[in-house]
C-alpha cells in the first residue's frame, strides 16, 4: 500500500514530535520530513515532494500563510493543511486565500487531523466544524449587514467612512460644517442600523464594505 507522504512544519519541536508520534500509529501515513519555519518548509517541500503539508501559521522569519503561497506557486498540486491556535473567520479566510486545502485548530483530536490528511490527499477540502461554523456565521452577518448598508443615508455613509478612518467627532464636525451633536446623532443611527456595538466593529465593517483601504 502506497503511503501518504507528510511534511510537518512547526517552529516548536515538541509539536512536531507530538504529530510524528500520532501519525506513526497509522499505517497509511508516513512523515517524510520536518521544518521549523516557513523558509525551511519551502525548501523541504521542493526536495521531498510530500503529498500533504501540515503547516503551522505563527512562525518566526516567515509565517505559514506566506510559506503556503510560495509552495503552491512552485507546485500548484501541493495539499496544505493549516494548523492554527485559532478558528475565527478572519484566520480561516486568510488560510483559504493562501490556497490551503484544509484548516484544523491545534485543539482538535488526533483522529481529526488524520481524517483531514486523508481527505485533502483524496482531492477534497477539509474544514474543522468550528472553523466552518465561524465562516458561515461571518458570511451570514456580512449578508445581513449588507442589506442594512442600503438603509444608510449618503451623509451617514460619509460619517461612517470618516469614523473608520480614525477622525474624532470634533474633526468630523469641522470637516462637514455640522455640530458635534449632529455628528453623535448620526453615529448613533449608524450603529443602530448596522447592529454594531463599538468602533472596532465599525472599522471591520467599513473594511468589508470597501470603504476603508488596508495598506
Amino acid at each position: 500500500m502506497e503511503k501518504i507522504k507528510v511534511l510537518v512544519v512547526d517552529d516548536h519541536a515538541i509539536m512536531r514530535d507530538g504529530i510524528r508520534a500520532l501519525l506513526s500509529l497509522d499505517n497509511d501515513i508516513e512523515i517524510v520530513g520536518e521544518a521549523g519555519d516557513g523558509r525551511e518548509a519551502i525548501k523541504k517541500a521542493e526536495e521531498l515532494s510530500p503529498d500533504v503539508i501540515i503547516m503551522d501559521v505563527a512562525m518566526p522569519d516567515m509565517d505559514g500563510l506566506e510559506a503556503t503561497r510560495r509552495i503552491l506557486k512552485q507546485n500548484p498540486n501541493a495539499r496544505v493543511i493549516i494548523l492554527s491556535q485559532y478558528d475565527d473567520r478572519e484566520y480561516v479566510l486568510s488560510a483559504i486565500k493562501a490556497g490551503s486545502a484544509g484548516y484544523v485548530p491545534k485543539r482538535a483530536l488526533g483522529s481529526e487531523l488524520v481524517s483531514a490528511i486523508r481527505t485533502v490527499h483524496s482531492g477534497d477540502s477539509f474544514l474543522y466544524p468550528s472553523a466552518a461554523s465561524a465562516l458561515i456565521k461571518g458570511f451570514r452577518e456580512q449578508a445581513q449587514s449588507g442589506d442594512a448598508f442600503d438603509s444608510l443615508t449618503p451623509r451617514e455613509r460619509e460619517i461612517l467612512k470618516l469614523i473608520a478612518e480614525g477622525h474624532t467627532g470634533k474633526e468630523i464636525a469641522s470637516k462637514l460644517f455640522i455640530s458635534m451633536k449632529t455628528v453623535m446623532g448620526h453615529r448613533a443611527k449608524i450603529m443602530e442600523k448596522l447592529g454594531l456595538r463599538n468602533r472596532t466593529e465599525l472599522i471591520k465593517y467599513a473594511m468589508r464594505k470597501g470603504l476603508l483601504s488596508v495598506e
